[in-house]
């Protein structure tokens, strides 16, 4: 599910309410360094737990004085997103 290729991490395949927990301890075990990049245009199939997952890896980055930043956010993600209206807190670059 998580690809990892330096420090940067590629999702692939659904982040739904059916795999969160191990998506959410994936990414706990494997994100490390100070400045991390997730890679998200790989996801096939979202629902509201994948916003609940980035915000939780967001606040573990913080808590550990780390960087993460968030790259090719699906449409349907940012639909979520905006529906929920948390993008302000999720750093999204390169698109």
């Amino acid at each position: 599910m998580i690809t990892r290729d330096g420090d940067r991490y590629l999702i692939r395949g659904p982040v739904t309410m059916a795999n969160v927990q191990s998506v959410l301890a994936e990414g706990r075990n494997l994100f490390t360094g100070a400045a991390v990049t997730v890679d998200l245009s790989g996801m096939t199939e979202v629902d509201s737990s994948a916003v609940s997952v980035l915000l939780e890896w967001l606040r573990a980055a913080a808590a550990d004085n780390r960087r993460i930043e968030f790259r090719g956010l699906p449409e349907n993600l940012k639909s979520l997103i905006n529906t929920y209206g948390v993008q302000n807190l999720l750093p999204e670059k390169g698109l």
